[in-house]
């Protein structure tokens, strides 16, 4: 059996969709159909669709194949993930069905387990309330990020070639008509009349060009094979995907348009940092107002802030998505809870409700703005629209938050108020708040049964332990999951100080009273009563939502042992004591940590750290300590009378005769008004975003003539494919995020830098080089680079020469028809170079020739 997962599933698997997150969607159990005006709506009533939720692959390739060698039950995996859906209130699914696994070359359809496991997951979505499009189509194989092994269609046939060649729209003809008539084995229907499934979508991101003919000649071919076997249900197809043939699409006859949506670009490498609510604050669709797109309804089949682990991206999306007047959204992809402690299944998305707890609750929140606001709506532009309806997003507090009378959520720890503490019903979060003060790290749900009853759910907590961005590998946890023993203060109404709890999921045995309003609580789901109140009647088979009070679902400890995440700061002003912060886990509470500091050949300091919050330490070493030169430390946990040393996790500790290992941090000690780097291609190539902007460009690394390694922007050759930009256009550029380089110095010094140093080599016939400094509110200051000649030079730009300017979008927004700039509002005023978050170095386009036009950078400084 499957050791990482703890299922832990009370009666009737059959789905829950809880009250605080049911949106109405019972009430519709017929179809839906396209009005004249394009607008989806439900048969019965007439009212407009708006559904928001996720897809998940756990039936398919890399999904299936890693469920199966971890030796887990998939069925059970599919319930567990599907209880969290419904917690997190989604009801909207959307899949693209590996037709590669369930085909064979002719397009017959294959009867097998991954046919099967997608009958079971449909099944369990229509129990829990949870509507569903599917895309019968992927089109990819199905090895990602492993080899291929599928051998359907799909497998012979390119997208290039799916189209256009007689055999393989034949096979796909075969296959919808297959697909659309088989019969569910576990809900009795045949897909094409199954009424949780609403709609199609015919296949995924299709890959066309000129001309036009033969495309729309393909879609309707394909919508006419799904509606010949007898489906009226509305039939989608994708348009973002090939946007050079819309006006195909826009002919063809579908009912409904597909759209998607990566802000940021996909598969950084890394974990991206700054501000990126610019990049999401409207979807504008260039075709809008085109009378042919106005008769179509519009759906997101995907969507994702890539790379991006921020808790306030979610909600910004939903909104942009119902201005642009999309009825129906769906992130790509929601992590197996089997797979999630490594993220495996795609590097450069991750969402799951145990291991990423606060951009979980935001999908919540995302979900209440996409049915709240209507479709069309608009809104004033970034910042100004950071607090709308009863919603409101915070990059600096890292806070998106949800307040209504009823129901109240948060990502983070916050300030405000519940706008009606005696009305409210739901509460569901990560931190603190004025009503539930927690000191764990997962998130956590209360829902009113009764006055002075509410139900409890609290998972486990989550410790991101590796950026889960970076390489991936089944044998590498990037978060590590905890039952500890944590701290909890609930002020709810008609709940008093002295209310009680009592475990009602399986194995729960808990059952104590708290005092002034604090308790402890371990992960688990609880009964929690106001002192006095008779709960008999409340049992784990109680009835709750579309499933039962004592239903949990949460992985188990990950057996780790302690572990640290630690960055060190790139440099530290001398004078100046420096304070060190790290997650540290395993620690107990008769453990202790120390930071054991030495300054290079000199004086060691060993000095107490202490837990700021759960699993984060931190230890301040004295001015004294902190002069010029090299500081080097350790972090050491004492444990039972041993000593385990961080870097390495090596017993013993620095000091010790026989410790042999040289494994340690460090940080310069620079003298005050000592150069910061911004920027050095050797030391931040890793840590950085360097990319073409358009088709034209692209970035590599090469060396000096002195050996050090330097970033090179190019502008390729035109072609009739790829035409030249205009002059100036933006063509490749560098972003690095500056949060913790500034930091480093103090305020005061801060304020004394005076310019920025470039040491650049600018190739012949190139175009301008531009800086840009972006505020923490996205607000971007830019000044020219004066390069002149061919030689490696150092270039002064002072600072008073920075303007407001627009912020360029990069990495690049995707789809292409997406801004690629955003302008702040108003008239900043001065940079304040304390506020900077984000370095942009941009090459600008010149005249095209018949070689790649270069610069190559070195580094930035101020000085």
């Amino acid at each position: 059996m499957f050791s990482r997962v703890v299922i832990l599933l009370l009666g009737a698997l059959a789905g829950l969709l809880l009250p605080q997150l049911a949106v109405g969607q019972d009430a519709h159990t017929g179809g839906v159909f396209v009005d004249k005006a394009g607008v989806l709506r439900w048969t019965q009533g007439k009212q407009e669709v708006a559904l928001f939720g996720v897809n998940y692959t756990a039936p398919f390739a890399y999904s299936y194949r890693a469920l199966g060698k971890l030796g887990v039950d998939r069925e059970q995996a599919i319930r567990q993930d599907v209880y969290h859906l419904a917690r997190l209130g989604v009801d909207a699914f959307r899949l693209h069905v590996w037709d590669v696994e369930i085909s064979d070359t002719l397009g017959n359809l294959k009867e097998n387990d991954h046919l099967r496991l997608l009958d079971y997951l449909v099944d369990q979505l229509e129990r829990r309330g949870i509507k569903i499009i599917l895309t019968p189509i992927a089109y990819w194989n199905n090895g990602y990020p492993e080899k291929d092994t599928g051998t359907g269609f799909s497998s012979i046939y390119g997208k290039g070639e799916a189209y256009t060649n007689p055999r393989a729209v034949a096979a796909q003809e075969r296959y919808l008509t297959q697909f659309l008539n088989h019969r569910n084995p576990y809900t009795k229907q045949l897909i094409r009349q199954d009424p949780g499934i609403i709609a199609f979508e015919v296949c995924n991101e299709p890959h066309y060009h000129q001309p036009e003919g033969p495309v729309t000649a393909f879609a309707d071919r394909m919508a006419g094979a799904i509606r010949a076997t007898g489906c009226r249900k509305p039939v989608f197809y994708n348009i973002a995907e090939s946007p050079q043939v819309y006006n195909a699409i826009l002919n063809a006859k579908v009912d409904g348009l597909t759209f998607q949506w990566y802000p940021e670009g996909l598969v950084g490498g890394h974990t991206l940092r700054g501000n990126f609510l610019p990049y999401v604050d409207r979807y504008p669709i260039p075709y809008a107002g085109d009378l042919r797109f106005k008769s179509k309804a519009k759906m997101a089949y995907e969507f994702e802030s890539a790379d991006v682990v921020q808790p306030v991206m979610y909600p910004f999306m939903a909104r942009s998505f119902r201005t642009a007047g999309l009825q129906w959204a769906t992130m790509f992809a929601y992590d197996p809870l089997a797979l999630a402690y490594a993220n495996t299944e795609y590097q450069t998305h991750y969402l799951n409700l145990a291991y990423t707890p606060a951009k979980a609750i935001s999908l919540l929140i995302a979900g209440q703005v996409f049915r709240r606001v209507k479709r069309g709506k608009t809104f004033k532009g970034y910042p100004a629209d950071s607090t709308f309806d009863t919603f409101r997003v915070s990059y600096r507090e890292q806070l998106s938050e949800m307040n209504t009378p009823e129901a109240f959520y948060y990502t983070n720890s916050t300030a405000t108020r519940p706008a009606a503490p005696a009305q409210l019903r739901h509460v569901a979060g990560t931190g603190s708040s004025a009503v539930v003060r927690y000191g764990g790290l997962g998130a956590y749900f209360l829902d009113w049964l009764a006055p002075g009853v509410w139900r409890l759910e609290v998972l486990p907590d989550a410790v991101p332990i590796r950026d889960p961005f970076a390489k991936t590998s089944l044998a590498q946890p990037v978060t590590q999951i905890l039952w500890n023993d944590q701290p909890l203060q609930l002020a709810l109404p008609g709940l008093g100080e002295n209310y009680t709890l009592r475990g009602v999921n399986e194995g729960n045995t808990a059952q104590t009273t708290a005092t002034g309003g604090h308790i402890t609580v371990r992960p688990g789901v609880y009964l929690v009563a106001a002192a006095g109140q008779n709960t008999a009647a409340y049992g784990a088979q109680t009835s709750f939502g579309a499933g039962q009070l004592g239903e949990y679902a949460a992985p188990a400890p990950t057996d780790l042992g302690p572990q640290v995440r630690h960055t060190p700061p790139a440099q530290a002003g001398a004078g100046q004591p420096l304070r060190l912060e790290a997650t540290l886990t395993g620690v107990g509470p008769q453990d202790s940590v120390l930071l054991v500091a030495q300054h290079y050949y000199g004086r060691t300091q060993t000095l107490p750290m202490t837990a700021t919050t759960y699993a984060t330490y931190a230890a301040t070493v004295p001015a004294a300590l902190v002069y010029p030169g090299l500081v080097r430390y350790w972090l050491v946990l004492r444990h039972a009378g041993k000593r385990l040393t961080f870097p390495g996790a090596f017993a013993g500790q620095p000091g010790d005769w026989d410790y042999a290992h040289p494994e340690h941090w460090e940080v310069p000690i620079v003298a005050a008004g000592a150069p910061l780097p911004l920027f050095s291609a050797g030391a931040d190539k890793d840590l950085t975003e360097a990319h073409g902007v358009d088709n034209q460009g692209w970035t590599d690394y090469v060396t000096t003539p002195a050996g050090a390694l330097a970033l090179r922007l190019v502008q390729g050759p035109a072609s009739a494919k790829n035409p030249a930009p205009a002059a100036g256009a933006p063509v490749a550029a560098l972003r690095a995020y500056l949060g913790e380089r500034l930091a480093s110095r103090p305020a005061a010094e801060l304020a004394g830098f005076r310019t920025v140093v470039v040491r650049v080599r600018l190739g012949a016939g190139a175009g301008a080089l531009r800086l840009s400094l972006a505020t923490r509110d996205a607000v971007a200051y830019t000044a020219e680079v004066p390069v002149s000649g061919p030689d490696w030079q150092e270039v002064r730009v002072p600072l008073a020469a920075f303007r407001p300017a627009p912020l360029l979008l990069v990495p690049r927004p995707y789809p292409g028809f997406l801004p690629l700039d955003y302008t702040a509002p108003g008239a900043p005023g001065a940079l304040k170079l304390a506020d900077a978050d984000v370095l942009q170095v941009v090459l600008g386009a010149a005249p095209a020739g018949p070689a790649p036009l270069t610069v190559d950078l070195e580094s930035v400084s101020l000085q």
